[in-house]
């Protein structure tokens, strides 16, 4: 049987709707034996400039009003940092401040004893970021504070698109395919998915089941882990339509989604395809990416999953999650107050004026300094709900079962029946 955190875990989370309102690991703590100072580990992904740059500032500026305090950073890329956290928590050792994703990863997590309860100290910042720091809850407590929440969709180049001829974006399934066809009758490579990496492609499984799915059948499963429910085959099928209008990049299947020019957000922002879709991440990623540092600039749009004709779900939901500072078991004292400062009215701030993210914290949500950074903004607080990624809502072995699965249905070797099936039995050794 799971345990009753995970099942408590889990049920909070509601299918993972959110109420929206290298250094070594561990802590190098000498000051009770007398030393000179406490070393903080801080691992994130911001790992291009901007974010890298003002990271340095933040933690200097942190370090020269707590004499002392030294903070030791390995930004890197994402997917690194993911792979190097999933073998931290594997044996146990992971640095004091890291990137949480919530959701059924956080259950693990607490359930393993590597995380720690924040509740208390960070009262106040929880009570400023009100409802969105219920994905990071267990139990009733709280094991990382949010600091960027968003949706996923369509970022897309506004040249190519007149190019193209497409005046408006699609707002239906069969309007996207008509912009591809269009794109592709002018010469240009419509979307481009970092599906070497898995999740880029899970991303479509996933919101066509939210399309599919209605938000009640999309709670249940988070906690019955039961996915009979025809509309998770049909979302498989709708992936399949997709799949069928050769929309992507060539060599999609092996392309990495942020990592260098060839990349899947490395395409876009050099103008090779007209589309991707991604999370709010997207102007900060490919202002890395590009040699001036701007990305697509004044070129950049973006668009909502489209609605599916005879869908059961609400159309204005979103799919989206955000991450969050947590504090590593053992962690010094000091960690937790590094982590508070990177929730002020100030870091908050910066971190939007820099176009990193969508801020949690309300004093910073008039500081998003990317026009469509800020129209985000305005559609996360207006969707009805905004689903948790599903390889986060339902934890690592579901979602990594998942995710696989979907990626074989991307390469045709898979079939929708195929990827519940595969999701059920991960889900089957769970229970």
């Amino acid at each position: 049987m799971r345990s009753k955190t995970r099942r408590a875990a889990l049920a909070a989370l509601c299918a993972g709707a959110l109420t929206l309102s290298a250094a070594a690991c561990g802590s190098d703590d000498d000051s009770s034996e007398g030393g000179s100072g406490t070393t903080i580990t801080w691992w994130h992904n911001s790992n291009n400039e901007p974010g890298m740059g003002y990271y340095e500032q933040v933690a200097k500026d942190f370090e020269a009003d707590h004499p002392g305090v030294d903070i030791e950073i390995s930004a890197m890329a994402h997917e690194d940092m993911v792979s190097k956290l999933a073998a931290g928590f594997q044996s146990g050792d992971i640095p004091d401040i890291y990137m949480e994703r919530g959701g059924g990863e956080l259950a693990d997590h607490v359930e393993a004893g590597l995380v720690r309860d924040i509740s208390d100290d960070a009262s106040e910042e929880i009570e400023k970021i009100g409802g969105s720091v219920a994905g990071w809850q267990v139990d009733g407590q709280t094991y990382a504070l949010p600091f960027s929440l968003g949706v996923v969709g369509f970022w897309y180049n506004t040249e190519l698109f007149e190019e193209a001829g497409i005046t408006a974006p699609p707002t239906t399934l069969d309007e996207l395919g008509d912009a591809v066809t269009k794109l592709k009758d002018a010469g240009i490579d419509p979307i481009s998915v970092g599906a070497g990496d898995k999740w880029p492609a899970a991303h479509y499984w996933y919101y066509t089941a939210m399309r599919e799915c209605s938000q009640d059948v999309l709670s249940d499963a988070v906690t019955s882990l039961d996915f009979s429910d025809p509309c998770f085959e049909k979302a498989g099928e709708d992936v399949e339509t997709i799949l069928g209008w050769e929309p992507f990049n060539p060599g999609f299947l092996t392309t990495p989604a942020q990592e260098g020019a060839t990349s899947a957000s490395g395409l876009l922002a050099t103008g090779k395809v007209a589309m991707e879709m991604q999370g709010h991440w997207e102007p900060g990623v490919m202002q890395g990416l590009t040699d001036d540092g701007k990305g697509l600039g004044d070129k950049t749009g973006w668009f909502p999953f489209p609605s599916i004709d005879g869908q059961s779900g609400d159309p204005a939901a979103a799919l989206g999650g955000g991450d969050a500072w947590a504090v590593s078991d053992g962690a010094p004292d000091e960690a937790v107050d590094f982590v508070k400062y990177l929730l002020s009215d100030d870091v908050q701030i910066g971190f939007a004026e820099n176009s990193m993210g969508l801020p949690t914290n309300s004093a910073a949500s008039g500081s998003v300094a990317d026009p469509a950074l800020a129209g985000l903004l305005e559609v996360r607080d207006a969707a009805p709900y905004v689903q948790l990624y599903f390889d986060t809502a339902f934890g690592t072995s579901v979602g990594g079962a998942m995710n696989d699965e979907i990626a074989l249905l991307f390469a045709g070797e898979a079939s929708p029946q195929d990827v519940v099936d595969a999701t059920q039995a991960a889900a089957d050794q769970e229970s």
